[in-house]
């Protein structure tokens, strides 16, 4: 049987170690985190802009919005690049596709909202700030594939009294780390 109190300590020590290190980051200037989160924003952008011209050539016939996606393709790769400098496997398609999810239940929440389905849009909300999350978390390598375990719904370890679960303090972190408030 495993020590699941080593477990929980090494969550919370993950925890608490990647909130010092962006700290020293910020205060040494190495990282600029609400700029890399704007980009992020732009990049999501950039696929929505790939996806509607893909769309607009296919609905119309006219093979000019599909020559843009290369030019718009190309515009948000180099960007990418300056948000994720180091990747294994299939990180690089995945994060490219975190943003484009989260961007379009962003986008699905706020129909929903006004709409008046409120819950719904919440609903959305959460999700996509979940998968921004994952993004962020991924490339800031705060989790490793492998470490994540599902334990239960709600929660990171049996031991998680808060059962927000990893998706819930994930983005607790992001939201300590990046805060663009901050100048």
């Amino acid at each position: 049987m495993a020590d699941t109190t080593a477990t929980q300590d090494i969550s919370v020590d993950k925890l608490n170690e990647f909130i010092t290190k962006i700290d020293n980051m910020k205060k040494q200037e190495k990282m600029d985190l609400s700029s890399d989160q704007d980009l992020s924003i732009a990049i999501m952008n950039l696929v929505s802009i790939e996806e509607h011209l893909f769309f607009s050539g296919g609905k119309t016939g006219n093979t000019d919005y599909f020559d843009l996606i290369t030019e718009v393709r190309e515009m948000r790769k180099n960007l990418l690049k300056k948000i994720i400098k180091e990747y294994e496997g299939e990180v690089w398609c995945i994060s490219k596709h975190l943003l484009a999810a989260s961007m379009r239940l962003m986008e699905v929440g706020t129909k929903a909202q006004s709409m008046g389905k409120k819950d719904e849009a919440y609903d959305l909300f959460r999700k996509s700030y979940e998968l921004y999350s994952l993004f962020w978390g991924l490339n800031m390598k705060i989790i490793a594939t492998g470490d994540v375990k599902k334990i239960d719904d709600n929660a990171m370890n049996k031991h998680d009294t808060e059962k927000s679960g990893f998706m819930g303090k994930l983005g607790t972190l992001v939201k300590k780390a990046i805060d663009c408030c901050l100048e």
